[in-house]
Order: C-alpha cells, then structure tokens, then sequence
C-alpha cells in the first residue's frame, strides 16, 4: 500500500505515464480504460500504475469524499470480465487534510496485450490511447521473457493446417474484439491469433490455447481434453453403466453440446401446484449442473492424460477435474479467491458467453442448490483432482 509521501510525489509528477488523475467518479469506461492502460505497461517501466481518483489535473485533491460503493464499483472493474485477462490491481482509500482519493494500482500484466471490450489501450506519455497494430505486436512479443501458463505455452507440431480457421475468423472474433477494430485489421491470420495470445510466432505454431479452441482434434496434442459422462444403475463405478457419452472436439463445441445435454437429460418429478393443476420439479437445478461443469473445463490441468468425469448416480451428480487447487486458491478461502490455471481459455470463455462474471460460478450453483430445496454442493480438493458433488434433493 502507498505511503503517505509516495502518493503525495504520485500527485505532483504530472508528467508521468505512471499516473493518471481524475475528478470523475462514475465514469467507468474512463477507469477500465487507464486500468487496460496500466496493465499493458507499454513503456515497460515493470513498475504499477496508478488512477487517482479525486485529484485534478494539476495534482491537487478536489475534495472528494470517497464512499464504500466508489471503492466497490473501482474493485468490480477486476472481474467484470470486460478488462481481458483480469488486471491484477488493488483499491484503497487515503484521507488528505484537501480531500479524499481512491487509488487505484495496477500491475504490469505477465500475459499482454491487455483488452478493454476488444480494444488495447496503452500509455502515450501521459495520455491514453489505443495501441496500432505495430504496438500491439510489441506487446505480443513482450510475452516469452515473461509468464506463460500452459494454455498460453506452444503446442510444439500444431500448426495453421491443424486449425479450422474459421472457428477464429466467424465464431471467436467478433466476440472477442471490437468491431472497427476487426474492419481495420491488416494483419495476416498468424498475426491475429497471436494477438490474442493463440500463436506462438517465434516457434510458428499454436498454443495449447488455440489447439483447444479452434484445433481440428484437440485430442491429438492434449490427450485428456474430453468431457466422459457415464450414468450408473448403482451408486459407484462399479455398478452396470445405463449411459455413456465422450463429449470430445474443439471446446466451442465441446461447450454448447454440453449446454443442451444438460438441459436435456435432468429428470423432473410431477408435483401438486393446486389442486387442479400439475407442476414439474426438476432433480438438480440446469443452472447449478452447468456452472460446476463449465468451472471444471476452465480450471482443469490440461496437460494430464485424464478426462473431466461427468458420473450420474441415482442419487447424486459427481463432476470431477485433473488438477487440484490453483495458485492462491485454497480450501480455506475457496470459493471467495479464485486464481486461474488456463486464463487464455477462461477469457475465451468470458468472451464467447459461457461466463457472465468472474469468481461468481461455484456461488451462483450454491444458490441455485438452495432455493431449489437440494443440499449444497460438496467439494473433495486433492493433489491430482478437484471433485464436486451435487446431491439429489431427499
């Protein structure tokens, strides 16, 4: 947190690109827009940036009081899911004897370019702006020396001819950029997928990413990259299988198949509404089915040889990833800290629809659980596997 003095030196350096102030207090397009900025550090300082909120132009504070939801709405830019990947960025308030500030410090991002609803913003000296195409390249190649996570790391051998195109082109891009942004694009198709963190350009080829996206097979270079759902006559592995599926192919299509399998296969019950009318009461509510098992496709460690396990017992649903928990999520803190294993995939997700907000998966299910009768579901955290069970209402 800063000291007293260093913020005092923050607002009177008014020609550094590490700081940016304003009197505004809901315009949140200005915040995400500096936080993209920030992040993306493109004058490659490695040092944080800061949005002062409550100083003007010049550096002196406006007098502002800053309220609990000012400091809320600057913290909800984090996990909003419109700042891709998620800023690592923190809030705090400092009371000078001229006024209040919210300041907000934002570090260099390990995984650039950082987008802001499609665009990348950077810093020019000491405004913003949007970054060209020359400049985003040189954030792209910012990204070897830094930090890669699997999904971002090279698929070694997965080239343009093991992609389909136009999964990225039709499907993915418009969702994922802006649409002038697209309009004025010249760069070739390698250049466009790197982008957005799909090409590695030095090795020429895919990364982990882009394979399990857009790739004809991804099976070929990630041999667990399947969703296998078994339904069981008994209540373990042993008992006779009923049904089985091999959910399997690129994860858009992996993802809306399971969509509509779920909707389609949990059984309901007749209930008495009145006493003339009939109602239907579902087993397991579709919502709460459907956030553990897109939270399993997004956190799962994609480089074990092991499926996601969807397995369906008479009275419960087990959905069961490779890979336990992720970075400074912990069985103490879950599900309040989230850190992600695949952020690249985790942002497709966001981009293509499959995640409305951030962190907000396992409590959206608890909630669906609850004010469907059912018990809340329970979670198993190993080493190798993350499991959880969602039981049947009695």
């Amino acid at each position: 947190m800063l000291e007293e003095q260093e913020l005092l030196c923050l607002l009177s350096d008014l020609e550094s690109d590490r700081v940016e102030r304003t009197v505004a207090t809901r315009d949140t397009d200005k915040f995400a827009q500096a936080i993209c900025a920030f992040a993306n550090d493109f004058p490659n300082h490695r040092q944080p940036g800061y949005l002062l909120v409550g100083a003007d132009d010049d550096g002196r504070p406006c007098g502002l009081q800053v309220t609990d939801q000012l400091l809320q709405s600057l913290a909800a830019i984090r996990s909003d899911g419109n700042v891709q990947p998620l800023p690592a960025m923190t809030v705090s308030k400092h009371s000078l004897p001229d006024g209040d500030l919210a300041v907000v410090e934002v570090l260099p991002s390990d995984l650039p370019p950082v987008r802001y609803k499609g665009r990348v913003w950077i810093r020019v000296g000491p405004r913003r702006a949007i970054a060209n195409e020359t400049e985003e390249r040189v954030l792209s190649e910012r990204r070897p020396a830094r930090f890669r996570t699997f999904d971002a790391q090279p698929c070694l051998g997965c080239g343009l001819d093991s992609l389909v195109p136009d999964l990225f082109l039709v499907t993915y891009r418009a969702s994922a950029m802006a649409p002038e942004v697209i309009d004025e694009n010249r760069r070739d198709l390698r250049e466009q997928l790197a982008s957005l963190r799909f090409y590695d350009l030095a090795r020429d080829c895919a990364t982990h990413a882009a394979a399990l996206l857009f790739g004809k097979d991804p099976c070929e270079w990630m041999a667990g990259a399947y969703v296998q759902y078994v339904r069981f006559a008994g209540s373990n592995p042993a008992s006779d299988p009923l049904d089985e599926r091999r959910f399997s192919g690129d994860l858009l299509t992996v993802l809306r198949e399971l969509d509509a399998f779920v909707a389609a296969r949990v059984p309901s019950r007749p209930v008495a509404a009145s006493a003339l009318r009939e109602a239907r009461e579902d087993q397991y509510p579709v919502v709460a089915l459907r956030e553990l098992l897109l939270n399993a496709v997004m956190h799962r460690a994609y480089e074990s040889t092991a499926p996601v396990r969807f397995y369906w017992y008479p009275d419960r649903v087990e959905i069961q990833n490779p890979g336990g928990l992720y970075g400074e999520a912990t069985p103490e803190n879950f599900p309040s800290q989230t850190a992600y294993r695949n952020p690249v995939v985790a942002e497709a997700m966001k981009s293509l629809g499959y995640v409305n907000r951030y962190g907000r998966g396992v409590i959206r299910a608890q909630d669906a659980l609850s004010r469907s009768g059912n018990p809340p579901a329970e979670f198993t955290f190993e080493t190798t596997y993350f499991l959880a069970t969602i039981r049947s209402r009695s």
